[in-house]
């Protein structure tokens, strides 16, 4: 007989329940006080930090569906958030950039961003925090490896 398998119990259930109940949290204050989304702002704070990626390399860094990042891409693009520009030798190939807005507004978003991380950890001590980063790179290594062919 095979253990009964209980969804509130299942750990990639509860870590699913986790990720999206703070990723709506964040979401909403996001679009309430930035209009922008999820994707959005993982493209924002990705080319924040490694700027003239193309979408296909954003999609990587984010884990994202290329649709998805494709887009937000267009959608930051017409809001004037990203330049584009064509890479010479592949004019296939995009290069992505904050413009001065996108900068100015990743510079707000991650402040709030870091704000809500402070506020979600609260009351966890540095050994728990260690402890919870250790198990989440492991868990994260380990479905990794379960995953590859």
């Amino acid at each position: 007989m095979t253990d009964e398998l209980r969804l509130e119990d299942f750990m990639p259930y509860r870590l699913a329940v986790l990720s999206n109940t703070v990723s709506t949290t964040v979401a909403r204050a996001y679009d309430s006080r930035f209009s922008v989304s999820i994707p959005e702002w993982r493209v924002i704070a990705v080319l924040g930090r490694f700027p003239g990626l193309s979408a296909v390399e954003v999609a990587e860094r984010t884990l994202m569906d290329k649709v998805a990042v494709s887009r937000a891409v267009t959608k930051l693009v017409k809001n004037g958030r990203i330049d584009r520009e064509f890479a010479d030798a592949d004019k296939r190939r995009s290069i992505l950039n904050l413009s001065e807005e996108g900068k100015k507004l990743h510079d707000e978003i991650a402040e709030l961003a870091l704000g809500f991380e402070r506020d979600l950890l609260e009351g966890l001590s540095a050994e728990e925090l260690s402890q919870l980063n250790s198990i989440m790179e492991r868990l994260l290594a380990r479905a990794r490896l379960i995953g590859s062919p």
